[in-house]
């Protein structure tokens, strides 16, 4: 008899923060140091952008709409090659292309480009790659871990993304100080290689753990990433000969549905014996398919409502948080502008208060999302719900923006963004990315990175705009713009509460969303 694997001393240290269980540990920290290479890699060049950018800050209010522009290519692009590609070869590819671009940049960029186009140039590409690349990895996840996985290790795997930000702009404070501007584009592109390691390895031991069985056509590594559903749980039916084969291939082939299948054995069928050649079968009947799916990533989006919730709850979350960032922004520059004539801010000048403030900011955010995190997150999922979990971030929010209405003091601002920007960097994105675990693969790999790049994308937009409207032409102030944020986050929190319930329902039924049965 063969004895049940007991947890090892890896799986019970980190069941410290979160429900891991027997041989979970290997797969989930392979993918968070994946996530932390990535994150790590985005903070390494984050200050490249801001020295390229610098000497023209007015560019950068049109940055974000031409961000929006190019996704509006770039995503059925990736949605084509997710087509056509296994989720590997996806994944080496988009990876190794934006790597090769920054070993571009260090060259071309030293060989006279003008300053301001290099500034315009890098900031559209960043703006791209930091959020399509971070997509992609939890895309990878989501089709890896079940739902029930998903949910229980998520929060382990986001750990990565927080301790990267930190590790990452350690990194190239540092880096730029000594080496100079260009240098850390060639880090990143070698931590973006080092992130391939990981994520070829996590490929091949889960295509062994879970699909070892399966003939070679119907894996993950022969299918391509956004396939259409199969019914692998009957293509092992026919193979251990609890349901006939040829019911399986006469589905595969869409001669008929499963559930026909169903029926009837539930009606009137005894299990069938496997024949000898199920598996070459079985095989045959999958070369003949096209498995790929065919719809445009934002043509999903918009036909499925709970894909189109996410959407637009994600589009507001991030309308809300930049224009938050505002906020804080004007009243800490207002502030300084009084220490500095009052004498009050020491032999700083303006500037330097300003980039104290900010450093101590920063500083008390990371490390309350870090402890979020690592204590709070997995908890929070697990006894309270997704449901629930969603709708904590917008609650703060609300009670934030409405005390700084009120109150729209340095102090009252401050505290209030730093629970806002720790519960979103924490919480929130691990509750967004568990949102697409029970959705289908082709959703994983395409919808989700409509959303995850364009609609964030476009809650910057509507931000810029609702700020040139709001400055140029009301005369609006910082309190002003806090009683915007609280009609907008009544709107969020509508939408966080109507995907809660939507979740629990798709999650109910067994069934992916907008998935005719």
């Amino acid at each position: 008899m063969v004895q049940k694997r007991g947890p090892s001393a890896l799986d019970r240290l980190l069941r410290l923060f979160a429900d891991v269980r027997a041989g979970e540990s290997g797969t989930v920290l392979l993918l968070a140091l994946n996530l932390f290479l990535i994150l790590t890699a985005y903070y390494c060049i984050k200050p490249v952008r801001e020295a390229l950018i610098g000497q023209w800050p007015e560019l950068k209010a049109y940055m974000s709409a031409g961000i929006a522009l190019l996704l509006l290519g770039a995503v059925p692009l990736y949605g084509v090659l997710a087509n056509r590609m296994p989720r590997r070869q996806l994944i080496n590819t988009v990876t190794l292309f934006f790597a090769a671009c920054l070993g571009l940049f260090f060259i071309v960029f030293q060989m006279g480009v003008p300053g301001v186009v290099q500034g315009i140039v890098f900031f559209l590409w960043i703006g791209v790659f930091n959020m399509m690349v971070v997509a992609q990895l939890w895309s990878f996840a989501n089709d890896i871990y079940t739902r029930d996985e998903g949910e229980r290790l998520f929060p382990i795997v986001m750990f990565g993304a927080s301790f990267g930000a930190i590790a990452g702009s350690f990194i190239s404070g540092g880096m730029i100080g000594w080496a100079g501007v260009y240098p850390p584009m060639l880090l990143t592109a070698a931590l973006l290689a080092v992130s391939l390691v990981a994520t070829n390895h996590v490929d091949a031991r889960e295509r062994r753990r879970s699909e070892a069985d399966l003939p070679d056509s119907l894996t993950t590594g022969a299918m391509p990433a956004a396939s259409q559903e199969i019914p692998l749980d009957e293509v092992r039916k026919a193979l251990t000969g609890e349901i006939p084969v040829e019911d399986v291939t006469r589905t595969l082939t869409g001669e008929i549905k499963i559930e026909d299948v169903r029926r009837a054995l539930d009606e009137d069928r005894e299990p069938a014996q496997p024949p000898e050649d199920a598996r070459a079968k079985l095989e045959e009947a999958a070369q003949e398919l096209d498995l790929a799916g065919a719809e445009n990533p934002f043509t999903m989006v918009l036909r499925c409502r709970y894909l189109l919730m996410i959407a637009l709850l994600m589009l507001f979350l991030n309308w809300v948080n930049t224009t938050g960032e505002y906020v804080l922004t004007s009243v800490v520059s207002i502030n300084a502008g009084e220490a500095v004539a009052a004498g009050l801010a020491g032999d700083l000048s303006e500037r330097e208060y300003i980039g104290s403030f900010w450093a101590s900011f920063f500083g008390v955010v990371n490390v309350l999302a870090l402890v979020l995190q690592l204590f709070v997150v997995s908890r929070v999922i697990k006894y309270l719900g997704v449901g629930i979990a969603l709708v904590i971030l917008p609650l703060i929010s609300l009670g934030a923006y409405a005390m700084i209405a009120v109150i729209p003091l340095l102090a009252v601002v401050r505290w209030g963004k730093t629970a806002e920007n720790a519960t979103d960097y924490s919480l929130q994105n691990t509750v967004r990315n568990v949102l697409f675990l029970p959705c289908t693969r082709e959703q994983k790999y395409k919808a989700k990175q409509a959303i995850d790049t364009f609609f964030v994308r476009a809650g910057d937009v509507l931000q810029a705009v609702v700020i040139f409207v709001g400055t140029t032409f009301l005369a609006m102030q910082a309190r002003h713009f806090a009683v915007l944020n609280v009609i907008l986050v009544l709107i969020w929190l509508v939408l966080a509460v109507a995907i809660g319930r939507e979740y629990r329902r798709i999650v109910k039924s067994g069934r992916p969303p907008c998935v005719e049965p």
